[in-house]
Protein backbone atom coordinates (compact mmCIF):
# COMPACT_ATOMS: atom_id res chain seq x y z
CA UNK A 1 0.00 0.00 0.00
CA UNK A 2 1.59 3.33 -1.21
CA UNK A 3 0.48 6.80 1.49
CA UNK A 4 0.69 9.66 0.79
CA UNK A 5 4.21 11.16 0.57
CA UNK A 6 3.94 13.74 4.16
CA UNK A 7 5.01 12.47 7.90
CA UNK A 8 1.31 13.45 8.53
CA UNK A 9 -1.21 10.30 8.75
CA UNK A 10 -3.50 9.94 6.62
CA UNK A 11 -7.49 10.79 7.16
CA UNK A 12 -8.59 7.97 5.18
CA UNK A 13 -6.43 4.36 5.20
CA UNK A 14 -8.59 1.28 3.96
CA UNK A 15 -7.15 -1.59 4.69
CA UNK A 16 -7.68 -5.41 3.21
CA UNK A 17 -11.39 -3.90 2.46
CA UNK A 18 -13.55 -6.79 0.60
CA UNK A 19 -17.20 -6.02 -0.06
CA UNK A 20 -18.92 -9.44 -1.17
CA UNK A 21 -22.34 -9.78 -2.03
CA UNK A 22 -24.89 -12.66 -2.49
CA UNK A 23 -25.13 -14.42 -5.96
CA UNK A 24 -28.33 -14.39 -7.89
CA UNK A 25 -30.06 -16.36 -10.08
CA UNK A 26 -31.40 -15.85 -13.31
CA UNK A 27 -34.24 -17.89 -13.62
CA UNK A 28 -35.82 -21.12 -12.11
CA UNK A 29 -33.46 -23.83 -13.83
CA UNK A 30 -30.35 -21.55 -13.69
CA UNK A 31 -27.42 -22.37 -11.64
CA UNK A 32 -27.15 -19.59 -8.63
CA UNK A 33 -24.20 -17.67 -9.22
CA UNK A 34 -21.23 -17.75 -6.25
CA UNK A 35 -20.58 -14.60 -4.24
CA UNK A 36 -19.96 -11.06 -6.02
CA UNK A 37 -16.45 -10.00 -4.57
CA UNK A 38 -17.05 -6.34 -5.77
CA UNK A 39 -14.78 -5.03 -3.59
CA UNK A 40 -11.87 -7.83 -3.03
CA UNK A 41 -8.78 -7.14 -0.70
CA UNK A 42 -8.37 -3.06 -1.40
CA UNK A 43 -5.91 -1.29 0.44
CA UNK A 44 -5.22 2.68 0.27
CA UNK A 45 -4.98 6.12 1.66
CA UNK A 46 -6.22 9.30 0.98
CA UNK A 47 -4.14 12.03 3.06
CA UNK A 48 -5.90 15.08 4.30
CA UNK A 49 -5.92 17.88 1.63
CA UNK A 50 -5.28 15.43 -1.43
CA UNK A 51 -7.27 14.22 -4.20
CA UNK A 52 -6.96 10.29 -4.75
CA UNK A 53 -8.38 9.66 -8.37
CA UNK A 54 -9.89 5.72 -8.39
CA UNK A 55 -10.20 5.00 -12.42
CA UNK A 56 -11.13 2.02 -13.66
CA UNK A 57 -14.07 0.29 -16.28
CA UNK A 58 -17.90 0.41 -15.18
CA UNK A 59 -18.60 -2.47 -13.42
CA UNK A 60 -14.67 -2.56 -11.38
CA UNK A 61 -15.83 -1.62 -7.96
CA UNK A 62 -15.46 1.87 -7.83
CA UNK A 63 -19.00 3.33 -6.80
CA UNK A 64 -18.79 0.40 -4.14
CA UNK A 65 -15.47 1.14 -2.70
CA UNK A 66 -16.50 4.66 -1.97
CA UNK A 67 -19.95 4.00 -0.75
CA UNK A 68 -18.50 1.53 1.46
CA UNK A 69 -15.87 3.84 2.92
CA UNK A 70 -18.95 5.72 3.57
CA UNK A 71 -20.37 3.07 5.86
CA UNK A 72 -23.87 3.26 3.03
CA UNK A 73 -22.96 -0.62 2.12
CA UNK A 74 -21.48 -3.34 4.79
CA UNK A 75 -17.97 -4.54 4.15
CA UNK A 76 -17.39 -8.25 4.35
CA UNK A 77 -13.84 -7.69 5.99
CA UNK A 78 -10.71 -5.46 6.39
CA UNK A 79 -10.10 -2.18 8.14
CA UNK A 80 -11.68 1.35 7.35
CA UNK A 81 -9.95 4.16 9.43
CA UNK A 82 -11.13 7.68 9.25
CA UNK A 83 -9.08 10.42 11.15
CA UNK A 84 -7.52 7.01 12.60
CA UNK A 85 -10.71 5.40 14.28
CA UNK A 86 -11.99 2.52 12.41
CA UNK A 87 -15.48 2.94 11.43
CA UNK A 88 -16.37 -0.38 10.66
CA UNK A 89 -16.20 -1.07 14.36
CA UNK A 90 -18.80 1.54 15.39
CA UNK A 91 -22.11 1.34 15.95
CA UNK A 92 -24.84 3.37 14.27
CA UNK A 93 -25.55 5.77 17.06
CA UNK A 94 -21.84 6.15 16.85
CA UNK A 95 -21.30 6.46 13.68
CA UNK A 96 -23.81 9.58 13.47
CA UNK A 97 -21.26 11.44 14.90
CA UNK A 98 -18.76 10.66 11.97
CA UNK A 99 -20.80 10.80 9.07
CA UNK A 100 -21.13 14.63 9.01
CA UNK A 101 -17.77 14.58 7.97
CA UNK A 102 -17.92 12.36 5.25
CA UNK A 103 -20.05 13.19 2.86
CA UNK A 104 -20.99 12.48 -1.21
CA UNK A 105 -21.53 14.17 -4.20
CA UNK A 106 -23.02 11.83 -6.56
CA UNK A 107 -22.76 11.40 -10.17
CA UNK A 108 -26.74 12.85 -11.19
CA UNK A 109 -27.69 15.63 -8.95
CA UNK A 110 -31.01 15.34 -10.36
CA UNK A 111 -32.16 12.04 -9.56
CA UNK A 112 -30.45 12.32 -6.16
CA UNK A 113 -32.62 15.92 -5.23
CA UNK A 114 -35.91 15.53 -3.70
CA UNK A 115 -37.99 16.58 -6.64
CA UNK A 116 -40.77 17.94 -4.37
CA UNK A 117 -38.80 20.32 -2.40
CA UNK A 118 -37.30 23.56 -3.01
CA UNK A 119 -33.42 23.21 -3.03
CA UNK A 120 -32.98 26.27 -0.71
CA UNK A 121 -34.64 23.47 1.57
CA UNK A 122 -32.55 20.54 0.44
CA UNK A 123 -29.28 22.45 1.30
CA UNK A 124 -30.79 23.45 5.09
CA UNK A 125 -31.77 20.07 5.92
CA UNK A 126 -28.31 18.85 7.19
CA UNK A 127 -28.19 21.74 9.26
CA UNK A 128 -31.12 21.06 10.73
CA UNK A 129 -31.05 17.55 11.38
CA UNK A 130 -27.13 17.26 12.72
CA UNK A 131 -27.14 20.88 14.16
CA UNK A 132 -30.70 22.12 15.42
CA UNK A 133 -29.89 25.14 12.96
CA UNK A 134 -32.81 27.35 12.38
CA UNK A 135 -34.21 30.65 12.18
CA UNK A 136 -31.91 33.37 10.81
CA UNK A 137 -28.96 31.56 11.50
CA UNK A 138 -30.19 28.75 9.04
CA UNK A 139 -31.10 31.12 6.18
CA UNK A 140 -27.92 32.74 6.50
CA UNK A 141 -26.09 29.98 6.24
CA UNK A 142 -27.94 28.57 3.07
CA UNK A 143 -27.50 31.91 1.19
CA UNK A 144 -23.34 31.11 2.32
CA UNK A 145 -23.36 28.20 0.90
CA UNK A 146 -24.94 29.12 -2.00
CA UNK A 147 -22.66 31.78 -2.94
CA UNK A 148 -19.86 29.35 -1.99
CA UNK A 149 -20.48 26.73 -4.81
CA UNK A 150 -21.43 30.17 -7.20
CA UNK A 151 -25.21 29.91 -7.17
CA UNK A 152 -27.80 33.12 -6.38
CA UNK A 153 -29.88 32.60 -3.22
CA UNK A 154 -32.54 33.66 -4.83
CA UNK A 155 -32.94 30.46 -7.05
CA UNK A 156 -33.37 28.85 -3.73
CA UNK A 157 -37.03 28.89 -4.47
CA UNK A 158 -37.15 26.79 -7.33
CA UNK A 159 -37.01 23.47 -7.50
CA UNK A 160 -34.31 20.95 -8.92
CA UNK A 161 -36.49 20.69 -12.00
CA UNK A 162 -36.17 24.40 -12.66
CA UNK A 163 -32.33 24.38 -12.83
CA UNK A 164 -29.63 23.48 -15.49
CA UNK A 165 -27.32 20.39 -14.81
CA UNK A 166 -24.50 22.29 -13.72
CA UNK A 167 -26.71 24.56 -11.35
CA UNK A 168 -28.29 21.28 -9.90
CA UNK A 169 -24.47 19.67 -9.45
CA UNK A 170 -24.22 22.74 -7.65
CA UNK A 171 -26.80 22.43 -5.14
CA UNK A 172 -25.82 18.79 -4.64
CA UNK A 173 -21.98 20.32 -3.79
CA UNK A 174 -23.27 22.68 -1.20
CA UNK A 175 -25.86 20.29 0.34
CA UNK A 176 -22.82 18.28 0.88
CA UNK A 177 -20.76 21.08 2.48
CA UNK A 178 -23.46 21.87 4.65
CA UNK A 179 -22.05 20.14 7.55
CA UNK A 180 -18.47 21.30 6.87
CA UNK A 181 -16.60 17.47 6.11
CA UNK A 182 -13.33 16.67 5.83
CA UNK A 183 -13.55 14.12 3.53
CA UNK A 184 -15.94 14.36 0.41
CA UNK A 185 -16.49 11.30 -2.33
CA UNK A 186 -16.81 12.69 -6.03
CA UNK A 187 -18.82 9.64 -7.49
CA UNK A 188 -19.06 10.64 -11.41
CA UNK A 189 -19.51 14.21 -10.67
CA UNK A 190 -19.12 16.02 -13.68
CA UNK A 191 -19.51 12.83 -16.53
CA UNK A 192 -23.35 13.81 -16.60
CA UNK A 193 -22.27 17.25 -17.73
CA UNK A 194 -21.55 19.21 -21.14
CA UNK A 195 -17.89 19.95 -21.44
CA UNK A 196 -17.77 23.61 -20.50
CA UNK A 197 -19.94 23.10 -17.43
CA UNK A 198 -17.75 20.04 -16.29
CA UNK A 199 -14.85 22.38 -16.76
CA UNK A 200 -16.46 25.22 -14.04
CA UNK A 201 -17.91 22.18 -11.37
CA UNK A 202 -13.63 20.82 -11.29
CA UNK A 203 -12.31 24.02 -11.12
CA UNK A 204 -14.79 24.34 -8.73
CA UNK A 205 -13.84 21.57 -6.52
CA UNK A 206 -10.21 22.88 -6.67
CA UNK A 207 -10.76 26.44 -5.49
CA UNK A 208 -13.12 24.44 -2.30
CA UNK A 209 -10.25 22.57 -1.68
CA UNK A 210 -7.50 24.80 -1.38
CA UNK A 211 -10.11 27.30 0.86
CA UNK A 212 -11.74 24.58 2.82
CA UNK A 213 -9.00 21.53 3.02
CA UNK A 214 -10.77 18.92 2.22
CA UNK A 215 -9.75 15.78 0.84
CA UNK A 216 -11.40 13.97 -2.49
CA UNK A 217 -12.05 10.43 -3.39
CA UNK A 218 -12.48 10.97 -7.01
CA UNK A 219 -14.20 8.66 -8.35
CA UNK A 220 -14.13 8.83 -12.44
CA UNK A 221 -13.90 6.88 -15.65
CA UNK A 222 -12.87 9.89 -18.16
CA UNK A 223 -8.82 10.06 -17.59
CA UNK A 224 -8.39 13.87 -18.64
CA UNK A 225 -10.22 15.02 -15.90
CA UNK A 226 -8.55 12.55 -13.35
CA UNK A 227 -5.05 14.28 -14.45
CA UNK A 228 -6.63 17.69 -14.49
CA UNK A 229 -7.78 17.00 -10.77
CA UNK A 230 -5.84 14.15 -8.97
CA UNK A 231 -2.44 14.71 -6.88
CA UNK A 232 -2.34 10.51 -6.80
CA UNK A 233 -4.21 7.91 -8.68
CA UNK A 234 -5.40 4.00 -8.04
CA UNK A 235 -6.36 1.86 -11.04
CA UNK A 236 -9.07 -0.58 -10.05
CA UNK A 237 -9.66 -3.86 -12.26
CA UNK A 238 -12.36 -5.74 -10.91
CA UNK A 239 -12.39 -5.19 -7.37
CA UNK A 240 -8.45 -4.66 -6.70
CA UNK A 241 -5.81 -1.88 -7.11
CA UNK A 242 -3.52 -3.01 -9.93
CA UNK A 243 -1.60 0.48 -9.32
CA UNK A 244 -1.19 3.76 -7.97
CA UNK A 245 1.13 6.48 -8.32
CA UNK A 246 1.50 10.14 -8.02
CA UNK A 247 -0.87 11.27 -11.21
CA UNK A 248 1.94 12.96 -13.36
CA UNK A 249 4.37 9.46 -12.66
CA UNK A 250 1.04 7.07 -13.49
CA UNK A 251 0.24 9.55 -16.67
CA UNK A 252 4.06 9.54 -17.48
CA UNK A 253 5.14 6.23 -16.54
CA UNK A 254 2.44 3.51 -16.50
CA UNK A 255 3.57 0.12 -15.43
CA UNK A 256 0.49 -1.86 -15.48
CA UNK A 257 -0.73 -3.28 -19.00
CA UNK A 258 -4.24 -2.43 -18.18
CA UNK A 259 -2.98 1.05 -16.83
CA UNK A 260 -1.15 1.53 -20.57
CA UNK A 261 -4.60 0.38 -21.93
CA UNK A 262 -6.92 2.83 -20.42
CA UNK A 263 -4.40 5.46 -21.12
CA UNK A 264 -4.09 4.72 -24.80
CA UNK A 265 -7.96 4.99 -25.06
CA UNK A 266 -7.83 8.43 -24.16
CA UNK A 267 -9.02 10.83 -26.82
CA UNK A 268 -6.19 12.94 -28.15
CA UNK A 269 -7.28 16.42 -29.91
CA UNK A 270 -4.49 16.44 -32.27
CA UNK A 271 -4.66 13.95 -35.27
CA UNK A 272 -1.31 13.89 -36.09
CA UNK A 273 -0.38 12.54 -31.92
CA UNK A 274 -3.68 10.72 -32.29
CA UNK A 275 -1.94 8.61 -35.17
CA UNK A 276 1.64 8.21 -33.69
CA UNK A 277 0.05 7.33 -30.27
CA UNK A 278 -0.35 3.67 -28.60
CA UNK A 279 -2.11 1.15 -30.40
CA UNK A 280 -2.39 -0.90 -26.72
CA UNK A 281 -6.02 -2.26 -27.00
CA UNK A 282 -8.21 -4.56 -24.67
CA UNK A 283 -9.97 -7.70 -25.76
CA UNK A 284 -12.83 -9.45 -24.35
CA UNK A 285 -15.00 -8.30 -21.69
CA UNK A 286 -14.15 -8.27 -17.91
CA UNK A 287 -14.94 -11.21 -16.53
CA UNK A 288 -17.88 -11.48 -13.91
CA UNK A 289 -16.97 -11.00 -10.12
CA UNK A 290 -18.49 -13.42 -9.04
CA UNK A 291 -16.29 -15.65 -10.86
CA UNK A 292 -13.00 -14.74 -11.22
CA UNK A 293 -10.37 -15.84 -12.31
CA UNK A 294 -7.80 -18.27 -9.89
CA UNK A 295 -4.48 -16.37 -10.38
CA UNK A 296 -4.47 -12.61 -11.57
CA UNK A 297 -7.46 -11.06 -12.23
CA UNK A 298 -6.29 -9.16 -15.50
CA UNK A 299 -5.06 -12.68 -17.15
CA UNK A 300 -7.61 -12.79 -19.59
CA UNK A 301 -7.28 -9.71 -21.44
CA UNK A 302 -3.77 -9.52 -20.79
CA UNK A 303 -1.66 -8.65 -23.94
CA UNK A 304 1.74 -9.41 -21.51
CA UNK A 305 0.76 -12.94 -20.18
CA UNK A 306 2.68 -14.53 -22.91
CA UNK A 307 5.79 -12.68 -22.07
CA UNK A 308 5.46 -12.89 -18.30
CA UNK A 309 4.94 -16.68 -18.93
CA UNK A 310 8.12 -17.24 -20.77
CA UNK A 311 10.74 -14.97 -19.65
CA UNK A 312 9.32 -14.88 -15.70
CA UNK A 313 7.80 -18.77 -15.94
CA UNK A 314 5.42 -17.82 -13.80
CA UNK A 315 1.98 -18.90 -14.74
CA UNK A 316 -0.70 -15.84 -14.27
CA UNK A 317 -3.60 -18.12 -14.60
CA UNK A 318 -2.89 -19.46 -11.34
CA UNK A 319 -0.42 -17.01 -9.48
CA UNK A 320 -2.10 -14.20 -8.03
CA UNK A 321 0.04 -10.67 -8.42
CA UNK A 322 0.81 -8.76 -5.14
CA UNK A 323 0.69 -5.09 -5.17
CA UNK A 324 4.42 -4.24 -4.59
CA UNK A 325 6.65 -1.03 -4.40
CA UNK A 326 8.37 -0.47 -7.81
CA UNK A 327 9.27 3.13 -6.22
CA UNK A 328 8.27 4.75 -3.12
CA UNK A 329 5.63 5.98 -4.12
CA UNK A 330 4.93 3.85 -7.09
CA UNK A 331 3.35 0.53 -6.69
CA UNK A 332 1.89 -2.50 -9.22
CA UNK A 333 0.43 -5.98 -9.16
CA UNK A 334 1.87 -7.39 -12.54
CA UNK A 335 3.39 -10.67 -12.57
CA UNK A 336 5.60 -8.64 -15.51
CA UNK A 337 7.08 -5.69 -13.60
CA UNK A 338 9.97 -5.34 -10.70
CA UNK A 339 9.35 -7.61 -7.63
CA UNK A 340 11.05 -4.87 -6.24
CA UNK A 341 12.38 -1.27 -5.53
CA UNK A 342 15.97 -2.50 -7.08
CA UNK A 343 14.45 -4.17 -10.30
CA UNK A 344 15.14 -7.61 -9.35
Amino acid sequence: MIAPASAVAPLVEVSDLRVHFPGRGGGLFQRLPGIVRAVDGVSLTVGRGETLGLVGESGCGKSTLGRAILRLVPSTSGAICFDGVDITTLSEGQLRTVRPRMQLVFQDAGSALNPRWSVRRLVAEPLEIHRGAGGSELRTRVDSLFETVGLDPALGSRLPRQLSGGQRQRVGIARALALEPDLLICDEPTSALDVSVRAQIIELLRGLQTRLGLSYLFIAHDLGVVQRVSDRVAVMYLGKIVETAPCDELFDNPSHPYTRALLAAMPVPDPERARKGSSTTLEGEIPSPSNPPAGCNFCTRCPEKGRVMVERRIDCDRVEPALVSMTPVHAVACHGQPRNMNGA
